[in-house]
């Protein structure tokens, strides 16, 4: 079947769809509103799942190289003292690794893997469907018709509202900050400590480097203006490796976290993946294991499709729907149970919280 696709987007989720569509024998056209010098700073993490899903896309081979592994995640409270630990190996046992590494590898990647040229400082300025095909106006003046229409223009996704599938995305209330450290402390293992309505995360991602990622439950703060502050603030008190990663510490990310829930992710020849469809807070590390299952789902679909587009897009989303409301509730308990009193969280977690945490991501084990 030839379709004249376009995917709107070439973050992570848009390249993962760019991809699982070329595995499934499409030819997308991709563009990105943001030039290509832009480059992703901070770490990400994937967890088994996301390996996994690199593996259906045939991309896993070329991030074998890349960043450092995760075998084992410690949880520790404020002063340092470990709470419990999960055997991240044992989780994702015949899955795949955890790894942690740059986004900016992990972009080269995800390029690397479209087969085609990204057109780059390309807007959608409007999307009108018309007889079942979606006719495309861009920046740059153009206008062209497609088949389908692949919004991974993230949480904040423009085209989910220009084709009427959902509004603004809606806050959970977090801030996170996140960042990459050189000439650290040694560490071994990603290692958490948890505080009063704040969590401190790092993670070894290569080279002698740290990837940081901390949140608070600040629902009605202000974003601060000076994030290397805010969390000195914050974590000054902390135990463990916080004191020396504190100290090395030179550029903060700071973002408020939303959440997408919309009651359907298509409309006619325009679908939805990734966080325009289904973001959640980032605290189990789902967002891109999300998305490149998306990808690759969303293109054998289609491949197979039998009864046109609308059809496969439903099918498309029957499969993906179940999974991503899944990561979305574990991770609302998992804030909840971050968010709990530590006189009263840090007893239960010393006694169940490696079965509570490693159940988070039971369903995940499975493949998509």
């Amino acid at each position: 079947m030839t379709l004249r696709i376009l995917v709107v987007g070439a973050g992570i989720a848009g390249l993962a769809a760019a991809r699982g569509l070329r595995v499934a024998g499409f030819r997308p056209d991709v563009v990105e509103a943001l030039p290509a010098s832009v480059i992703p700073g901070a770490g990400i993490h994937l967890p088994g799942n996301a390996s996994r899903a690199l593996r259906l896309l045939g991309l896993d081979v070329p991030l074998r190289p890349l960043g450092d592994l995760i075998f084992r995640q410690v949880f520790l409270d404020t002063r340092g003292r470990q709470l419990f630990e999960m055997d991240a190996a044992a989780l994702w046992s015949g899955v795949g690794e955890s790894r942690v590494l740059s986004r900016a590898d992990l972009q080269q990647v995800l390029l690397t893997g479209v087969g085609g040229e990204v057109r780059f400082e390309t807007e959608v300025r409007d999307v009108q469907i018309i007889d079942g095909a979606a006719k495309v106006e861009f920046s740059t003046g153009g206008i062209a018709e497609y088949d389908l229409v692949v919004a991974a223009d993230g949480r904040r996704s423009t085209i989910r509202d220009k084709v009427g599938l959902g509004g603004p995305a809606t806050p959970t209330g977090q801030i996170v900050y996140r960042s990459v450290v050189s000439g650290g402390p040694p560490l071994t293992d990603w290692t958490a400590l948890l505080g009063r309505r704040s969590s401190f995360t790092a993670m070894p991602m290569g080279g002698r480097r740290i990837y940081c990622y901390a949140d608070e439950t600040a629902p009605d703060s202000p974003s601060p203006d000076d994030p290397v502050e805010r969390m000195r603030e914050l974590f000054g008190a902390f135990g463990g490796p916080v004191p020396a990663i504190l100290d090395k510490i030179e550029k903060v990310q700071v973002a408020r976290t939303d959440e997408v829930v919309l009651p359907t992710w298509s409309n006619g020849p325009v679908v939805l993946v990734g966080d325009a469809a289904h973001a959640t807070a980032p605290t189990l590390a789902q967002g891109a294991a999300m998305s490149f299952e998306d990808g690759y789902v969303l293109g054998q679909e289609l491949k197979h499709a039998t009864d046109g587009i609308p059809a496969a897009l439903r099918a498309y989303e029957d499969r993906r729907r179940p999974r991503c409301s899944e990561v979305r509730e574990r991770t609302r308990e998992r804030d909840r149970t971050r968010d709990v009193p530590p006189a009263l969280r840090d007893p239960m977690l010393r006694r169940r919280g490696a079965q509570i945490f490693t159940d988070h991501y039971r369903a995940l084990v499975s493949a998509v």
